[in-house]
């Protein structure tokens, strides 16, 4: 996206699919903020920027950072979430999540995933992130980050 946005994409010389290396939790998802009572402000604004609000990209990104928190991982840990949803024909069904820690040199890796419905809330989809870092958790991810203990 970096190298789209600066016009240098061409000069990319591999593509690595989400498959090889999964990214940071939450990247690529966009955040757009305004001051709910500014004087002078523009009436409605929140209410118009809440339009531009996409339901299944909010779900995924609320499951990815909700997995990180979880994990209680730091910004320079070695962890890769991505939620992408499922299509059956026209309409989403599901919402797969995958989540990766591992060591600092990359020797070891606790990889798991998990796929259900697409999340209805933004407190059901915090659950799943919950749920799937407590699995990893459960594997050995803590040990693996060197920054939490159980």
């Amino acid at each position: 996206a970096g190298l789209t946005r600066i016009g240098r994409i061409g000069e990319a010389s591999q593509f690595l699919p989400a498959d090889a290396i999964l990214p940071a939790p939450g990247q690529g998802a966009l955040a757009v903020e305004c001051v709910a009572d500014q004087v002078g402000g523009a009436p409605g604004l929140a209410s118009v920027l809440a339009e531009l609000d996409d339901p299944f990209t909010r779900a995924a990104v609320t499951a990815e950072r909700s997995l990180l928190a979880a994990l209680e991982a730091g910004c320079s840990a070695p962890v890769g979430a991505l939620a992408d949803l499922q299509a059956d024909g026209q309409a989403v069904t599901e919402m797969r999540l995958r989540g990766v820690v591992g060591s600092t040199d990359g020797s070891t890796l606790v990889q798991l995933s998990t796929t259900g419905p697409v999340p209805a809330s933004s407190d059901a989809a915090s659950a799943l992130g919950r749920e799937l870092a407590a699995e990893m958790l459960a594997k050995g991810a803590a040990g693996l980050m060197g920054e939490r203990a159980l």
